[in-house]
């Protein structure tokens, strides 16, 4: 059990008779005394406090067990015991010893800040879940809880170390809980908490986290794939000891001194790879690894020169993460090497304190404070990539979009791309020139158009590769497309891009929502312009609006009536009304932007008689009286439609449908479509159908025309078509 701040294990203690707490010298319990015993970094008086937060967390959770029968401070015990193996801080070990107290009983932040201070108080409240808010579904507190924890990871990141162990031992003792609990904690930790220790370099307890997921998710191929590996390892080992020897031997001839590791990859990741690749375990040949220790970056590169000439390397495979390290700080030398009897082997070359970074990522700061490195370029990345949340968070509408961008913005795979001016800009595989162009600035993001990579003109779809050097075309008057969140990759283009498009309609529907309150105040004989300013101050304090714009676009968002707000600005002017109300139609040009839309079932035009229909959040959908749309909804809405009309010439093209029945003549369709544009009309659209296609085809068209008489001037025109039969307007 966990202070899960996704929910996931929230019942899992028993409660069993209250006991008297017992004296801090008569504490037996042989695991508290290895922990202690691993607390030798500390001063003796960070140990006391340690001391005082376990007593604090026993007595909290007194009658509680797990349900596996054990004591339930043994869970806590362990967390804190996984960051003491890190060196962490004596404010991060307390704050894991009392992680699950604000949850799971009557302990209060004021308590543990009055007891062990503001500070890991705080970090407690990061991990504790949100008890008191209701949420719709299971999905919305899962999400809230991601955002609150990773908003808390932001701010310190300690939290989320404390949490990636919390998990880890939940994964590691979680045998008795349901098997579909099992299941659903174990997808959540490959979904986003193994990709999280990933993310900051945690790569022991990434692969931990994802082979225990893997064990649990799917426990026949784990144990399959165990045994397997298991036959392998016994049948490969003259294999990999030749490959052993012999790569010792050339490092010594090269005199390199380096220390050289056979790893085994983990099953988690083979089983990745068949899956993703579709392939048998006997096709995967490269289960094995080997790892290069040397002095300093100068033998790295000597190391990989001799190992290319001991074995022949695989083109397109060597992969320099020392000259451009990955996000999270990872350096090496990857390479990949035909051995003895054609056998794929991958090698990773790197010094000490990146094999610190590598395995520990940015726990390796607390381990590692006296090594030659200490961390601080790693810290860096590591802020830079927190404060990418804190500015996602910002521009997020809910907690659902802030963790989709989160999910997106943890892939592990990277590209690199240069700009003109030669900086290194680093992207998720896949990434497009969208992409790209808001990793510079957001304003190159809005106005962007097109692009040159490598000095060719390409489109803003186009995906990147490593290397590509990528210059950002833009326009003034350019902005962002909402096609554009079909084949971005990167939360921060999605959000920015999402940001706009809610800003625009937000405009528009403002826009709306004044015409339609200016048309229901003259409809009760008020002009709009003559209302005092102190009035609609009133109005807009007693909505508990912070500006009259705010209403408009509830208004225009279907959110509040025009007619609710109308009456109030009337009642508060005292002005006098006819015993008529006179109905003033909504005028529309049909230029208004996303609040107003032409409905694509009627495709009206102007000269049609025209009616608005009115749906929250979508905003006003026009629609022709004929609209079959308009026959079957209006009686059961009948306060969401509103009354619109045509502004005069609004000097536009409207779509409309039309079908064309025709004979099967050689060059018919030409001729018909040569007519359609003799008319002054565009074709947007043809497609072909007819029930006797040896005789008559049914073509329809969807074409753009400036009203109706333009329309029935068109109609007359293609009516003299030999080839045409019959022609009529379509609705769907």
């Amino acid at each position: 059990m966990c202070a899960d701040v996704t929910g996931s294990d929230s019942d899992d203690r028993a409660v069993s008779p209250a006991r008297p707490p017992l004296p801090e010298h008569q504490i037996d319990d042989p695991a508290f005394r290895v922990f202690l015993d691993s607390l030798s970094y500390l001063e003796p008086d960070e140990i006391r406090q340690v001391i005082d937060a376990y007593l604090f967390s026993e007595e909290a959770h007194r009658g509680q067990t797990r349900l596996s029968g054990e004591p339930y401070v043994t869970h806590p015990l362990a967390v804190a015991g996984a960051l003491a193996e890190w060196r962490m801080d004596v404010q991060a070990i307390i704050a894991a010893l009392l992680h699950d107290v604000m949850e799971d009983t009557a302990v209060s932040k004021a308590e543990i800040a009055a007891h062990f201070g503001k500070q890991v108080a705080d970090l407690v409240d990061g991990l504790s879940k949100l008890e008191k808010i209701e949420f719709q579904s299971y999905q919305d507190a899962q999400a809230e809880n991601f955002r609150k924890m990773l908003m808390a990871m932001a701010r310190d990141l300690r939290i989320v170390l404390i949490k990636l162990a919390d998990r880890l031992h939940n994964l590691q003792t979680m045998a008795p809980l349901r098997p579909e609990k099992r299941r659903r904690i174990a997808h959540e930790t490959l979904e986003i908490y193994a990709p999280i220790a990933t993310r900051l370099g945690l790569n022991n307890i990434s692969r931990q986290l994802q082979d225990l997921s893997f064990k649990q998710i799917h426990p026949t191929r784990f144990n399959v794939l165990t045994k397997a590996v298991k036959a392998v390892r016994g049948n490969r080992r003259e294999l990999l000891s030749k490959i052993l020897d012999g790569i010792r031997g050339k490092l010594q001839e090269a005199h390199i001194e380096a220390g050289v590791f056979g790893r085994e990859k983990s099953l988690y990741s083979i089983y990745h790879k068949m899956v993703e690749k579709h392939l048998s375990f006997s096709q995967v040949l490269d289960i094995y690894g080997f790892r290069i220790i040397v002095r300093d970056i100068p033998t790295c590169y000597l190391a990989l020169g001799a190992l290319h000439s001991l074995y022949k390397p695989v083109p397109g495979k060597f992969k320099d993460y020392i000259a451009i390290p990955k996000g999270n700080g990872y350096q090496s030398l990857h390479t990949t090497l035909i051995g003895p009897y054609g056998t794929p082997v991958e090698i990773q070359i790197r010094t000490q304190s990146m094999h610190h970074v590598a395995e520990d990522g940015i726990a390796s700061h607390w381990l590692y404070k006296d090594s030659e490195e200490s961390g601080a370029e790693l810290q860096v990345k590591t802020h830079k990539w927190l404060q990418s949340l804190l500015e996602l968070q910002s521009s997020s509408g809910d907690s659902s979009e802030f963790l989709e961008h989160v999910k997106v913005d943890l892939f592990p795979d990277e590209v690199y791309v240069f700009t003109p001016k030669g900086k290194i800009l680093a992207l998720p595989r896949g990434a497009t020139v969208v992409d790209f162009a808001y990793a510079v600035h957001t304003d190159v993001g809005h106005r962007c158009v097109a692009a040159h990579i490598d000095h060719e003109l390409i489109p803003l779809s186009a995906e990147l590769a490593n290397g590509n050097q990528v210059e950002i075309i833009t326009a003034p008057h350019a902005n962002p497309n909402p096609a554009w969140l079909g084949y971005v990759k990167t939360s921060r283009a999605r959000s920015k891009i999402r940001q706009f498009l809610k800003s625009q309609q937000q405009e528009s529907a403002s826009a709306l929502g004044e015409n339609m309150l200016e048309q229901e105040l003259r409809a009760l004989g008020v002009v709009p312009s003559e209302i005092p300013a102190t009035v609609w101050d009133h109005v807009v304090r007693e909505a508990g609006k912070k500006s009259r714009r705010e209403i408009f676009a509830d208004i225009g968002q279907g959110r509040s009536l025009a007619a609710v707000y109308a009456r109030r600005l009337v009642e508060h002017e005292e002005v006098q009304q006819g015993s008529e109300r006179e109905t003033v139609p909504l005028v529309i040009r049909g230029t208004e932007g996303v609040a107003i839309q032409l409905a694509s079932c009627c495709c009206p035009i102007p000269g049609d008689p025209i009616i608005g229909l009115l749906k929250e959040g979508q905003g006003l959908r026009i629609h022709t009286h004929a609209c079959h749309s308009v026959r079957k909804s209006r009686s059961i809405e009948p306060n969401s439609w509103i009354h619109v009309d045509w502004a005069p010439d609004p000097g536009l093209m409207f779509d409309v449908r039309i079908k064309v029945m025709i004979r099967n003549t050689r060059g018919a369709l030409g001729r018909v479509a040569t007519g359609i544009s003799q008319s002054g009309s565009n074709i947007r659209q043809v497609t072909m159908s007819g029930e006797n296609p040896g005789l008559t085809s049914d073509l329809h068209f969807l074409i753009q025309v400036s009203d109706r008489p333009h329309l029935a001037k068109l109609m007359r025109h293609l009516r003299r078509v030999p080839d045409v039969i019959r022609i009529v307007r379509e609705q769907e």
